[in-house]
């Protein structure tokens, strides 16, 4: 519902019962066409039958016409002058008609529902703004209902109420006592009294609404007519024991009459200026921020048509012009009354008598009946208003079981509970005793939804969603923009801290929903508007502006099944350093032999995956007949312009055996162990939909690739030499099936390093021992990313240790300087370990001498393809330096497990993670197993191990 809703017609009292019989799903509400009558909806069979007069023009009109026309409009003249009267006015009405722009905008684009605002807000930003802005728009009507109440006891108080100083009453009517705490009592009643008429006769307010909307309009001629018609006259004061008759100039008397003078220019020009006094109700000093709160209460109200939709013949047509209409014609009314006011009236009179209309009114019970009846129905209206509001959010569960007793309804749907609720607080506010002492709250309220709103139609606009296509057009973002400021700027110069503790506020509401409220099927603009902003910054990344500078490892990760392969992309998400990080999947099938593509339902449990993990990760999943065509595939079209992965990250092809690291907690250890059926698997979360590990399947004779053995060694290096060929690093990770990032970076205080965390870096191609070059791209590309590794935050206190293998007679010194100094330039800092490696170097040698002597006692009559073969090495001997060796076949097992013998002897204490050389796989296809057997026997025990191979420069010394 709308703040002050006065018009609650027959939708509020049937719609809460008809909503949960008929209304679609919320997110289908927009775009719900209109179904054919039928016997199934007695709304239905209902034609919409309210015109714009009676949908929109009345309830508007009579939720801005209350307390502000029949008593605060002289206190506004009194105070600030007829200058900053209309001004006042002008602001107002600015901001206001800003956010009628953007309430016809977002009225015209579907259907509401109940909630008004809330409504509009919260399926336009999703369930966080608008539960959050919904709670305050709550807020905002239970203050305003308060505030309309106080009104209508202020002006019975007035009427008939005894004097508070011991005075002799005037009235013979004057028989009610006076005070705070009667007034409370009074306050009480009538709180009851809509209380009453809320729980049980809602439909006969409804059915009186034009009746008082006649009323409303008849007072308002008959106070038109007495300027003119009544003679000028002296009006006895009411009295206050606050009254300091040297703050407004009176002289030195205390004044008990004021006179109403008739048109004067005399008079007039005595109240074209502000003069800011004490306020006789509150015995507060007025500002023009205070003023202006209490004037703004008269221009709220303008969301009252926008509710009507469901019942009016054209809500597209009827809306816009009958709110706008409504707006239009009250500031005409507003601004002639604080002409006529100003020109009749005395200073005195505007500051010390806010019911003077009645004493110069041609009949003063006019007055007194459009008083009472506009700030009732305006004090009903908020009080029903805020009930459906507080209903509408326990429908849509925002807030969890803390409102699910607002969901009951009577028989008839009318929401008691939430009724119940709002009158309680309604009645706790009632305790702050006066209108002026609350109207600067409602008033930071009401603007805090209306800048909601129009947040929500600029925010519509700038998606460009398609779907966002209003029938009313006369707006446009400058007009959302130019609402916000309005609001924004008035909430803070009204009263900057509760302006700010309101936002607060908000904004922990905000949090409280966005971690603890389900996902809602409504849709978030703020996706809309992420999409629209990085499409636009994705066209602006131009990758012939790419510089080694600025580059960062942007990882495509080959996931066979997640649950054996946490701990590796949990590792790689700390390796990425903000760049992209993709998730690949590869599933085996032909979609010619598919009834519809079976990756679509999969989706849903990968996301899941990257939310349990907490990741920055996106998934792409492909079909293809062969895990290397799916790999070139996700290499081909994973990422978009200049954000396209650069890196290959593959698991190990060897025998170990995965564990399974996503076991349901909700399982006993018997059932986990267990084949699930296919039913009991869809029961699962979607976190635990992945396939099973079990049985002889389960050996990652690939990696981290399909299950069963559906790749083998040979397609496995053509995979990496498909990378390679596309210019892509590649990196091979082993021994990562138990890797638990927690318990590597938490290591007990009692091991070896005494807690401390290591990572070994070997930058040689150990494959090659014959070179021990430590500067080529593929040296440089493993120093980056264990640096990157370093950076991270969890692993910035791990220390980095570079092995530099040195031979005899060279000098161990000057290696370890000049690589000193290539570190310190690259500004990676690390320690430096010398490793001599003469003796494994030298089973290198002595199976190449033997090689050698086999080679020269061969026949001579070998064959034309064992001749081949060998010119083939021959010429590959000149192959760049981290190349697949081509004495390949000369690289004995002994020489590969001394290695691997050193790399373990140099683990002390053993490291989190080491990063090796990977050399390029060979030329030759046949020698591909040959090449998987070396890495297998080079990395056998190391524990977790990334076999790295950079193709592309991604260091520099230059600034």
């Amino acid at each position: 519902m709308t703040e002050k809703t006065p018009l609650l017609h027959y939708r509020l009292l049937s719609s809460v019962n008809e909503s949960e019989q008929r209304t679609p799903p919320a997110s289908q509400a927009p775009e719900q066409l209109p179904a054919s009558p039928g016997p199934s909806s007695a709304h239905q069979r209902q034609p919409k039958k309210l015109s714009i007069f009676f949908g929109v023009v009345i309830p508007t009109l009579l939720s801005m016409f209350s307390v502000v026309l029949f008593l605060r409009i002289g206190f506004v003249v009194g105070q600030s002058g007829l200058y900053q009267a209309i001004a006042m006015f002008l602001v107002a009405y600015f901001i206001i008609c800003m956010t009628v722009l953007s309430v016809c905008a977002i009225s015209t684009n579907g259907a509401l529902d109940a909630g008004g605002a809330y409504y509009m807000i919260s399926r336009a930003l999703g369930p966080e703004f608008g539960g959050s802005i919904g709670l305050m728009f709550f807020l905002a009507n239970v203050c305003g209902s308060a505030l309309f109440v106080l009104g209508l006891v202020e002006a019975i108080v007035d009427t008939f109420g005894v004097p508070q100083d011991g005075t002799l009453a005037t009235s013979p009517y004057q028989i009610l006592p006076s005070g705070y705490w009667w007034s409370l009592l009074y306050a009480t009643g009538v709180a009851l009294l809509c209380l009453l008429v809320c729980l049980v006769g809602a439909h006969i307010y409804a059915k009186a609404t034009f009746i008082i909307f006649l009323v409303v309009m008849f007072v308002l001629g008959t106070i038109f007519i007495s300027f003119f018609a009544v003679q000028p006259r002296t009006i006895l004061l009411p009295s206050s024991s606050s009254f300091n008759p040297a703050t407004n100039g009176t002289g030195p008397g205390f004044p008990t009459t004021a006179n109403f003078t008739g048109f004067k220019l005399d008079t007039l020009l005595g109240n074209l200026w502000a003069d800011y006094t004490v306020d006789y109700t509150t015995e507060t000093m007025m500002t023009f921020a205070t003023v202006f709160a209490v004037m703004f209460n008269g221009c709220t109200g303008i969301m009252a048509g926008s509710n009507m939709s469901g019942d009016l013949k054209n809500p597209s047509y009827s809306i816009p012009r009958g709110t706008i209409t409504a707006v239009i014609f009250t500031f005409i009314i507003y601004n002639l009354l604080s002409v006529l006011v100003a020109c009749s009236c005395d200073r005195i009179l505007l500051q010390r008598d806010y019911s003077f209309l009645r004493d110069i009114n041609i009949w003063n019970p006019f007055v007194t009946i459009g008083v009472y009846s506009s700030t009732l129905s305006a004090a009903m209206s908020n009080l029903i208003g805020a009930s459906r509001i507080l209903y509408a959010l326990a429908r849509d569960d925002l807030f969890g079981k803390v409102l699910s007793p607002a969901k009951k309804t009577s028989r008839s749907g009318n929401p008691w509970v939430s009724v119940l609720i709002s009158w309680f607080l309604v009645q706790l506010v009632l305790f702050s005793g006066k209108l002026n002492t609350i109207a600067s709250i409602v008033t930071i309220f009401f603007l805090l939804v209306y800048a909601a709103v129009d947040l929500a139609c600029l925010a519509l606009e700038w998606a460009s969603a398609p779907n966002f296509r209003p029938t009313f057009r006369y707006f446009t973002w400058h007009t959302c923009v130019l609402g916000i400021i309005g609001c924004v700027v008035m909430m803070f110069l009204i009263n900057a801290i509760y302006a700010s503790a309101s936002i607060a506020f908000m904004l922990l509401l905000l949090l409280l929903i966005h971690y603890l409220s389900p996902t809602s099927s409504w849709g978030y603009i703020s996706q809309a508007l992420i999409f629209h902003q990085v499409r636009k910054y994705l066209l602006m990344l131009d990758v012939r502006k790419d510089h080694v500078k600025f580059w960062r490892p942007q990882v495509l990760l080959m996931v066979s099944n997640p649950r054996s392969s946490v701990g590796l992309v949990t590792f790689i998400n700390d390796i990425k350093k903000s760049g992209l990080y993709v998730l690949g999947h590869v599933q085996l099938g032909d979609l010619d032999h598919l009834p519809s593509d079976p990756l679509q339902a999969q989706y849903d449990s990968w996301l899941s995956l990257v939310d349990q993990l907490n990741i920055k990760a996106f998934v792409n999943l492909t079909l293809a007949d062969s895990v290397r065509h799916g790999v070139q595939h996700l290499l081909f079209i994973s990422g978009l312009g200049g954000m396209r992965p650069n890196t290959l990250v593959l698991g190990f092809y060897d025998d170990c055996l995965p564990e399974d690291k996503l076991i349901d907690p909700s399982l006993s250890p018997s059932q986990s162990t267990d084949p699930l059926s296919p039913s009991q698997e869809l029961e699962q979360p979607p976190l635990f939909h992945f396939a099973s590990l079990r049985g002889s399947r389960d050996r990652q004779d690939y990696g981290e690739f399909g299950d069963g053995k559906v790749l083998g060694p040979q397609e496995y290096v053509a995979i990496i030499t498909d990378a390679m060929k596309m210019l892509k690093n590649v990196v091979l990770a082993r021994y990562f099936n138990n890797f638990d990032r927690t318990q590597v970076l938490s290591p007990p205080s009692s091991s070896p390093g005494k807690g401390a965390v290591f990572v070994d870096v070997w930058p040689v191609n150990l494959l090659r021992p014959d070179s021990c070059s430590y500067v080529d791209t593929c040296s440089l590309f493993l120093l980056q990313l264990a640096c990157i590794l370093n950076m991270v935050r969890a692993w910035r206190k791990a220390t980095l240790r570079l092995f530099l293998c040195v031979e005899e007679g060279r000098s161990v010194r000057g290696s370890e300087q000049k690589l000193g100094q290539l570190l310190k330039d690259l500004r990676i800092k690390a320690h430096v370990y010398p490793v001599p490696w003469d003796q494994v170097v030298s089973l290198h040698w002595q199976r190449q001498g033997s090689w050698s002597k086999r080679q020269q006692s061969e026949s001579p009559d070998s064959t034309i393809d064992e001749k081949t073969e060998r010119a083939d090495e021959e010429e590959n001997e000149d192959d760049y330096v981290n190349s697949f060796p081509s004495n390949a076949t000369r690289l004995s097992d002994d020489y590969l497990s001394a290695v691997n013998k050193l790399i373990l002897d140099q683990a002390r204490p053993p490291p989190a993670v080491r990063f090796l050389y990977l050399p390029r796989p060979p030329a030759d296809t046949r020698r591909y197993t040959s090449y998987l057997h070396q890495l297998e026997l080079l990395t056998q025990d190391l524990g977790p191990t990334l076999l790295i191979h950079g193709v592309t420069p991604v260091i520099t010394t230059d600034l």
